[in-house]
C-alpha cells in the first residue's frame, strides 16, 4: 500500500494523461478571472478618481484622505491645492490626496 502511487496507476504500470491543452485552457481561464475581477474594477476606479481631481475647481468643499473637511481657495497648475479650513486656518495638499468633493453647505452643517 503506498500514499503516492494511486491504486489504478500501479496496477497498468503507466499513468493517465490528461489533454496538453488542458493547461492552457486553465492559466486562459484564471487570467480572465484575475482581469475581470482585479484589474478592470481597479482601472475603472483610478478613471474616476482622475476626472475627479480634474474637476477640482475655486470654491468646490472637499474632503481628504486625511478626514479635512474644506473650502478650495486655490488651484495650482503643479498639482497643489490650498484648502481653506475656517477662517484663519489654510493647508496646502497635494490635489491626488481629495477623496471627495462635497455638496455645497457641508461646511455649514457642521
Amino acid at each position: 500500500m503506498s500514499f503516492f502511487v494511486s491504486d489504478a496507476v500501479a496496477a497498468t504500470g503507466t499513468p493517465s494523461q490528461s489533454s496538453p491543452y488542458s493547461l492552457v485552457v486553465m492559466l486562459v481561464v484564471f487570467g480572465l478571472i484575475f482581469y475581470f475581477m482585479i484589474l478592470r474594477p481597479q482601472q475603472k476606479r483610478a478613471k474616476t478618481h482622475k476626472e475627479l481631481m480634474n474637476s477640482i475647481s475655486k470654491g468646490d468643499e472637499v474632503l481628504t484622505t486625511g478626514g479635512l473637511v474644506g473650502r478650495v481657495v486655490k488651484v495650482a497648475d503643479t498639482g497643489y491645492i490650498s484648502i481653506e479650513l475656517n477662517d484663519t486656518n489654510e493647508v496646502v495638499i497635494k490635489r491626488d490626496f481629495v477623496a471627495a468633493v462635497l455638496p455645497k453647505g457641508t461646511m455649514k452643517a457642521l
